[in-house]
Protein backbone atom coordinates (compact mmCIF):
# COMPACT_ATOMS: atom_id res chain seq x y z
CA UNK A 1 0.00 0.00 0.00
CA UNK A 2 1.39 3.21 -0.94
CA UNK A 3 1.47 6.36 1.34
CA UNK A 4 -0.76 9.21 1.39
CA UNK A 5 2.76 11.68 0.11
CA UNK A 6 3.46 9.02 -2.80
CA UNK A 7 -0.51 9.19 -4.27
CA UNK A 8 0.08 12.79 -3.45
CA UNK A 9 3.13 13.19 -5.54
CA UNK A 10 2.16 10.87 -8.42
CA UNK A 11 -0.79 12.97 -8.80
CA UNK A 12 1.81 16.15 -9.37
CA UNK A 13 3.76 13.90 -12.05
CA UNK A 14 0.53 13.90 -13.79
CA UNK A 15 0.01 17.38 -13.55
CA UNK A 16 3.10 17.64 -15.50
CA UNK A 17 2.80 14.66 -18.08
CA UNK A 18 -0.61 16.66 -18.82
CA UNK A 19 0.95 19.96 -19.05
CA UNK A 20 3.58 18.58 -21.50
CA UNK A 21 0.64 16.76 -23.47
CA UNK A 22 -1.62 19.84 -23.69
CA UNK A 23 1.82 21.84 -25.05
CA UNK A 24 1.83 19.36 -28.02
CA UNK A 25 -1.44 19.27 -29.02
CA UNK A 26 -2.30 22.99 -28.73
CA UNK A 27 -5.28 24.18 -26.22
CA UNK A 28 -7.45 21.70 -25.28
CA UNK A 29 -11.60 22.93 -24.53
CA UNK A 30 -12.25 21.11 -20.89
CA UNK A 31 -12.40 22.90 -17.91
CA UNK A 32 -13.80 20.73 -15.40
CA UNK A 33 -13.09 19.91 -11.54
CA UNK A 34 -11.73 16.97 -10.68
CA UNK A 35 -11.54 14.41 -7.63
CA UNK A 36 -9.35 11.68 -6.92
CA UNK A 37 -10.48 9.09 -3.97
CA UNK A 38 -7.89 6.85 -2.37
CA UNK A 39 -10.20 4.61 -1.34
CA UNK A 40 -7.54 2.40 0.71
CA UNK A 41 -6.20 5.48 2.37
CA UNK A 42 -9.51 6.96 3.31
CA UNK A 43 -7.92 10.11 1.61
CA UNK A 44 -8.60 12.39 -1.38
CA UNK A 45 -7.45 15.23 -3.76
CA UNK A 46 -9.08 17.74 -5.61
CA UNK A 47 -7.93 20.09 -8.44
CA UNK A 48 -9.22 21.32 -11.80
CA UNK A 49 -8.34 20.58 -15.19
CA UNK A 50 -8.21 23.65 -17.38
CA UNK A 51 -6.82 24.00 -20.72
CA UNK A 52 -5.49 20.67 -20.56
CA UNK A 53 -3.39 21.32 -17.79
CA UNK A 54 -4.50 19.75 -14.27
CA UNK A 55 -3.82 23.07 -11.93
CA UNK A 56 -4.50 23.85 -8.02
CA UNK A 57 -3.70 20.49 -6.93
CA UNK A 58 -5.28 20.40 -2.74
CA UNK A 59 -5.79 17.87 -0.24
CA UNK A 60 -9.27 16.76 0.38
CA UNK A 61 -12.13 15.31 -1.62
CA UNK A 62 -14.70 17.43 -3.67
CA UNK A 63 -17.97 16.25 -3.73
CA UNK A 64 -19.36 17.79 -6.42
CA UNK A 65 -16.47 17.59 -8.88
CA UNK A 66 -17.34 16.99 -12.57
CA UNK A 67 -14.74 14.49 -12.59
CA UNK A 68 -13.82 11.53 -10.30
CA UNK A 69 -11.38 8.84 -10.34
CA UNK A 70 -11.33 6.04 -7.57
CA UNK A 71 -8.92 4.02 -6.87
CA UNK A 72 -6.50 2.20 -4.35
CA UNK A 73 -3.38 4.34 -3.70
CA UNK A 74 -1.40 1.56 -6.03
CA UNK A 75 -3.41 1.19 -9.05
CA UNK A 76 -3.53 5.26 -8.85
CA UNK A 77 0.13 5.33 -8.59
CA UNK A 78 0.59 1.90 -11.37
CA UNK A 79 -1.94 4.05 -13.39
CA UNK A 80 -0.11 7.52 -13.43
CA UNK A 81 3.14 5.14 -13.76
CA UNK A 82 2.01 3.93 -16.76
CA UNK A 83 2.09 0.66 -15.45
CA UNK A 84 -1.61 -0.02 -15.61
CA UNK A 85 -3.59 0.47 -18.56
CA UNK A 86 -6.65 2.85 -17.95
CA UNK A 87 -8.92 1.12 -20.01
CA UNK A 88 -7.86 -2.80 -18.97
CA UNK A 89 -8.10 -1.14 -15.50
CA UNK A 90 -11.76 0.48 -15.89
CA UNK A 91 -12.99 -2.74 -17.26
CA UNK A 92 -11.82 -4.99 -14.72
CA UNK A 93 -13.14 -2.32 -12.09
CA UNK A 94 -9.63 -1.44 -10.34
CA UNK A 95 -10.41 1.92 -11.08
CA UNK A 96 -13.68 3.67 -10.92
CA UNK A 97 -13.96 7.32 -13.46
CA UNK A 98 -16.88 9.06 -13.02
CA UNK A 99 -17.36 11.55 -15.56
CA UNK A 100 -19.16 12.59 -19.06
CA UNK A 101 -18.49 10.34 -21.73
CA UNK A 102 -17.22 13.31 -23.99
CA UNK A 103 -15.15 14.38 -20.90
CA UNK A 104 -13.32 11.35 -21.36
CA UNK A 105 -12.90 11.14 -24.87
CA UNK A 106 -11.44 14.88 -24.62
CA UNK A 107 -9.10 13.55 -21.08
CA UNK A 108 -7.86 10.32 -23.33
CA UNK A 109 -6.09 12.59 -25.80
CA UNK A 110 -4.23 13.93 -23.06
CA UNK A 111 -3.23 10.83 -22.09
Amino acid sequence: MATVEECRQALHDLAAKLAANAEAQGHLDLDRTLACRVTDLGTAFHGRITGGRLIDIADGDDPKAKIALIASSDDLIALIQGRLDVTRAIASRQVTVKANPFDLLKLRKLL
